[in-house]
């Protein structure tokens, strides 16, 4: 197959590298930036730009952009792609971008897929992409009706060869209320975690808690800021459930009240142990 990838950040340039370095499938680059286009050309990451003349033959184009700019992209674009082909976007979240795209796919002739790897770091753009950042994660994948089993099959097993382990379907709904508490909230946590005056005299003092509880305060605000209020209605309410329950920590704590704490982590630790997840 012939792939375009629109955007070579971090998730853009791991997919472009993954698919480079474990299929023998074609890979056309666009990026905005002339330095990451050159570096992921001397990486190999791609086999040539693409360009006004080459997207046409692709049979998949992914769209590794932030919401509004993947929207405006397709838009600006979709008279270029192939009637038939599949347009996918990777966005964190669903139902500001599902909606125009598939009327988009649908004016111009072409299929779209609504995807989301759930896989990541916390220092985004090219430098620090890799070919094995998928290994072991889930690809979420949300089909548009109208969308063939063929290509959604088609582009499932593209997910797999290049290392996910999983694909998980759902629907735009389901996807942005789950992910407000299992990737936008950590995020809000972190940052606020992150703002504690001891936070700067850490050193010597600190292990794996602080570790895990502080790495993702290094975010992108531009782009986690369209994502949470894209998704404000959930992630809101996810933030307001977690600083009720914090709270009862925090009246047991004052009131030297060991019962009641000893209580709320039984539950807490129970709950982990029935809810699974890394």
């Amino acid at each position: 197959m012939k792939i375009g990838i629109v955007g070579l950040g971090l998730i853009g340039g791991s997919i472009a590298k993954s698919i480079k370095a474990k299929t023998s499938h074609t890979v056309y680059g666009a990026d905005i930036s002339e330095e990451t286009m050159l570096l992921a050309r001397m990486l190999g990451s791609y086999d040539a730009p693409l360009t006004d003349e080459n997207i046409g033959d692709c049979d998949i184009v992914i769209l590794a952009l932030c919401p509004e700019t993947a929207v405006d992209w397709a838009e600006k674009n979709a008279h270029k792609i192939a009637k038939e082909a599949t347009l996918a976007d990777i966005c964190g979240v669903k139902r500001a971008v599902f909606d125009k795209l598939s009327a988009t796919a649908k004016e111009n002739g072409f299929y779209y897929i609504g995807t989301h790897p759930m896989a990541g770091k916390e220092r985004g753009k090219f430098q620090n992409a890799t070919d094995d950042l998928f290994e072991g994660a889930s690809m979420i994948i949300i089909p548009e009706e109208s969308t063939p089993l063929g290509k959604v099959e088609a582009f499932s097993a593209l997910c797999l060869d290049i290392g996910f382990a999983r694909n998980v379907f759902s629907d735009c709904e389901s996807h942005d209320k789950i992910i407000a508490y299992t990737s936008q909230l950590p995020h809000i946590i972190s940052n606020a975690y992150i703002k504690s005056p001891e936070a700067q005299f850490n050193r010597g003092f600190s292990a794996g808690s602080f570790k895990d509880l502080s790495r993702v305060a290094l975010l992108d605000e531009n782009m986690w800021t369209e994502l949470f209020l894209d998704n404000a209605d959930y992630l809101g309410e996810q933030i307001e459930i977690f600083a009720k329950n914090l709270q009862k920590y925090a009246d047991a704590i004052k009131a030297g009240d060991a019962d009641t704490l000893r209580a709320l982590l039984k539950e807490g630790r129970e709950l982990k142990s029935t809810a699974g997840g890394n």
